[in-house]
């Protein structure tokens, strides 16, 4: 490679296009930590010359530049930027803003020793004259503001064609509204070149050529060029310039297109048929698991390598781990992106809860369960080529073993793992609805094992969920699924309409003192179901009264006392008596779940018991547990 120190008169003054490759990010630079400390530089260099101190240069760092082959007469020469296209881009912006000041302060007469770094003017050597008189030629995803904000005269000249960026004042906009990056950072130049020139004390022709030399020439930059040899992307990892970290989707998307140019694919055409899919909003969102929050597409390659390479792969080091997966199997890029298509629609799907596909109805009914650690097995079923009907068979199978050992009070620590051994555990087999059902009940042990019956309805029916052991969220996702269970087809609505809005109520409440004697028809205080709740009292050293608190109190939280209802319903029926809240019952709901309740002359434990039972039947049809042979 070649190494130059070049200024960016020197850089730019040739009839020469810098194509930003179009699989690179877009523009990222910003005010706050970029653009105001170029300014800054700027600034100070022009005050320098105003000041006749001998020039110093300001070294902006490096660029890597690939020159491409020219294989035609005509076309300006092209280059690619390998890394400091955000640099070099903003340096085309705050030229394009000295345009803009030097004519409206009069001083033209300079204004052609920048327009040559900013336009190719030899229209008679160009190929395509719509694209090649642009120095910079970005991303697509930029170029539509750039075509249009690069080539402005003047400030009226922006607000002409960025009518809806700015005030009725005519100034830019700086709430509800995001501004292209070419608008905003011309701009902000441009305004800040202006407000400089009225403090100076020295004449507009002056203050003016000190502006112009302190960019055009004390401005350095050291251009790497590659030739043939050099490994562009080795390049690109190592120089990442200052300022915005390069992401793992980043370093992904640069290594698979540099490797399609290399293998003679038509990477342009990949591009846009099998990546630009993840240079969207929703692909590009940030998506928490744990403590970690991460844009949706890293997930995504994370996921995919798993599922590849039936191995965990550490968040952190996904690039390194597709560099592991690419040189292990040999796959081409064009393979490679392929294979990611292959999964994305199955993620996408399960991701945003479209129930128009098994995985998506998965997705859609655990997403309150911090289901990620299925998700490598998810994709997994959804590419089985099982029918829809064998899919929603093994996706039960699986929303089965992750509710019976939630409802079981069993850890979900080490998921990921188990998921990653069910893979291992069937590699070379076909992955059906039976082979699963086979790999999960083999697990043993607390961090594994699929619950039984027996344990699911001890659990189920005497163990306290809500307010502890599942959150709101989980709970209602319960209820929801029992209510749907119980309706029929007969049932004039078979499946409920969306119940998010309703409240969690404990038919007995939780606060019951007042309202609601013992079974034997004796009153309790509060304070004596605190010394009860305290845990002082040993189980053996109860009296008979205690002992009926304490049953009442492990009862009340259970899924036999529990229900869905409307929040004024809920609120009006707070803690008041059994009949009170029957009442009401009887008004304002029509939910399946409540039917017991309805015909109950009385609530107490025994009545929360056998509704709890009666539950637990309905909870065997939706999360059926292994078959014991």
């Amino acid at each position: 490679m070649d190494s130059d120190r070049t200024s960016v008169h020197q850089l730019f003054k040739p009839e020469r296009q810098y194509c930003v490759p179009f699989y690179q990010r877009a523009y990222v630079w910003s005010k706050q930590d970029q653009w105001s400390r170029l300014w800054l530089d700027i600034q100070q260099k022009a005050e320098a010359r105003l000041a006749d101190l001998p020039p110093t240069p300001h070294f902006m760092g490096a660029i890597v530049l690939e020159p491409q082959e020219r294989k035609k007469i005509l076309g300006v020469e092209k280059v690619h930027i390998i890394d400091g296209q955000q640099r070099i881009t903003t340096l085309q912006f705050a030229l394009a803003a000295l345009t803009i000041v030097l004519r409206n302060t009069d001083c033209v007469e300079l204004l052609p020793a920048v327009e040559t770094c900013l336009q190719n003017s030899d229209l008679r050597n160009m190929r395509d004259k719509s694209v090649e008189p642009f120095k910079v030629w970005p991303t697509f995803y930029d170029r539509g503001a750039y075509e249009r904000a690069i080539v402005s005269t003047s400030f009226d000249d922006l607000r002409r064609d960025f009518p809806e960026h700015f005030t009725q004042q005519a100034t830019l906009k700086k709430v509800g509204i995001n501004h292209p990056p070419a608008l905003a950072a011309i701009w902000y130049f441009a305004e800040q070149m202006t407000a400089w020139m009225k403090t100076i004390d020295s004449p507009p022709n002056e203050a003016s050529e000190a502006l112009v030399s302190a960019v055009l020439d004390d401005l350095v930059i050291i251009a790497i060029t590659l030739d043939a040899k050099d490994d562009a992307q080795v390049i690109f990892e190592t120089l990442n310039g200052h300022g915005v970290e390069l992401t793992a989707t980043d370093l992904i998307r640069n290594y698979v297109f540099l490797n399609a140019e290399a293998e003679g694919s038509d990477a342009a055409a990949l591009y846009t048929e099998l990546w630009s899919r993840y240079e969207s909003r929703g692909w590009k969102s940030n998506e928490r698991r744990g403590r970690l929050n991460r844009p949706r597409t890293e997930w995504f390659v994370q996921t995919v390598l798993q599922a590849e390479l039936r191995d965990e792969v550490d968040q952190g080091r996904i690039y390194a781990e597709y560099q592991r997966y690419v040189k292990a199997t040999g796959i081409s890029a064009e393979g490679q992106l392929h294979l990611l298509d292959e999964y994305a629609d199955s993620y996408e799907a399960l991701l945003d809860g479209n129930p128009k596909a098994p995985i998506g109805h998965f997705g859609k009914r655990f997403a309150q369960w911090d289901a990620s650690t299925t998700y490598v097995l998810a994709l997994a079923i959804a590419r089985s080529g099982g029918s829809e009907a064998e899919q929603n068979e093994m996706f039960n199978t699986l929303g089965s073993y992750l509710i019976r050992r939630a409802i079981c009070k069993l850890t979900n620590k080490n998921y990921n793992k188990v998921f990653l051994q069910v893979l291992r555990n069937l590699k070379g087999s076909p992955l059906t609805s039976s082979s699963l059902s086979e790999a999960l009940k083999a697990f043993s042990g607390d961090a594994g094992r699929w619950p039984r019956d027996d344990e699911f309805l001890r659990h189920f029916v005497g163990s306290p969920m809500y307010g502890g052991h599942l959150d709101t969220a989980k709970m209602r996702s319960v209820l929801v699924e029992l209510e749907n269970a119980l309706r029929t087809e007969r049932s004039e609505e078979p499946i409920t309409p969306s119940l998010d809005s309703l409240d969690i109520d404990h038919m007995l409440p939780q606060s019951w003192t007042e309202h609601w004697p013992l079974g034997d028809g004796s009153v309790a205080s509060a304070q004596e179901v605190v010394d009860v709740n305290s845990g002082f009292i040993s189980t053996d050293a109860r009296t008979a009264k205690q002992a009926a608190i304490a049953k009442r109190e492990q009862l009340i939280p259970t899924f036999g006392n529990l229900t869905l209802l409307h929040y004024g319903t809920n609120r009006a029926a707070k803690n008041y008596s059994f009949e009170v809240k029957k009442d009401l019952f009887l008004s304002h709901t029509n939910l399946h779940l409540n039917r017991s309740l309805l015909s109950a002359s009385v609530w107490g434990e025994d009545e929360i018991t056998q509704r709890g039972n009666s539950l637990w039947v309905a909870a065997l049809r939706i999360w059926p547990g292994p078959v014991v042979s």
